[in-house]
C-alpha cells in the first residue's frame, strides 16, 4: 500500500467513503511506524513539556480512540476504554507492544469499516462519549483525529531527530516538486 496514493476512483459514495476511511487509518499507521522505527525506546516516552504527551501516550490514545469511535460504534457494542489511562501512562511499554496494540486496533477498525455496505448503515444512530451521532460522523471524526495526532507524532519525531529525520515520501516528478 502506498501512503500517498491519490489515484483511486469510485462509482459509489459509500464504497468510496469506506475505502478512503480505511486508507487513512492504514496510511497513518505506516507514517507512525516510520517515525517509531527512527527513535530509541526512551525517545518514544519523551515529552516536550511535563504536561504534554509523549509519542507512546499518543499511540495508546489513538488505539483507545479508534476502539471507541470505530470498533465499538460499528459493532454497536459498549466500549471499555479508559481514556485517562492513555495519557497517565508513565511506565515505559516496549515499542513492539505499543506498535502491536496500535496495529491491532487499526486492523480491527478497518475490518469494521469495510463491513459497511450501504449508506443506510453509515447513517445508523450511535451514542459515543455522550454524543448522539451516526457511523459516518463517528468514522469521519476518528479518521481526522487519527491523522491529526499522526502529524503531531511526525512533528515530535522531527523535533527529536532534527536533520537526522528521514522522510517517508520524496518527490518523484517535477509535478510533485512544485504545485503550480
Amino acid at each position: 500500500m502506498s501512503v500517498y496514493d491519490y489515484n483511486r476512483t469510485y462509482t459509489d459514495v459509500t464504497q468510496g467513503f469506506v475505502a478512503e476511511a480505511s486508507h487513512v487509518f492504514r496510511a497513518s499507521v505506516e507514517r507512525i511506524e516510520h517515525c517509531v522505527n527512527q527513535l530509541f525506546d526512551e525517545q518514544l516516552w519523551w515529552r516536550p513539556r511535563p504536561e504534554m504527551n509523549s509519542i507512546a501516550n499518543l499511540m495508546l490514545h489513538l488505539s483507545g480512540n479508534v476502539g471507541q469511535w470505530v470498533i465499538s460504534s460499528v459493532a454497536n457494542a459498549p466500549s471499555n476504554r479508559n481514556r485517562p489511562a492513555e495519557f497517565a501512562q508513565r511506565d515505559p511499554i516496549p515499542r513492539e507492544q505499543l506498535r502491536a496494540t496500535l496495529r491491532e486496533a487499526v486492523n480491527r477498525a478497518t475490518t469494521a469499516i469495510e463491513s459497511i455496505k450501504t449508506s443506510q448503515e453509515l447513517l445508523q444512530a450511535r451514542r459515543i462519549q455522550g454524543n448522539d451521532t451516526n457511523l459516518l460522523t463517528a468514522i469521519f471524526h476518528a479518521a481526522s483525529h487519527f491523522e491529526g495526532h499522526t502529524q503531531e507524532i511526525i512533528g515530535m519525531t522531527r523535533q527529536i531527530l532534527g536533520e537526522k529525520y528521514s522522510y517517508l515520501w520524496k518527490p518523484q516528478s517535477p509535478e510533485q516538486v512544485s504545485a503550480k
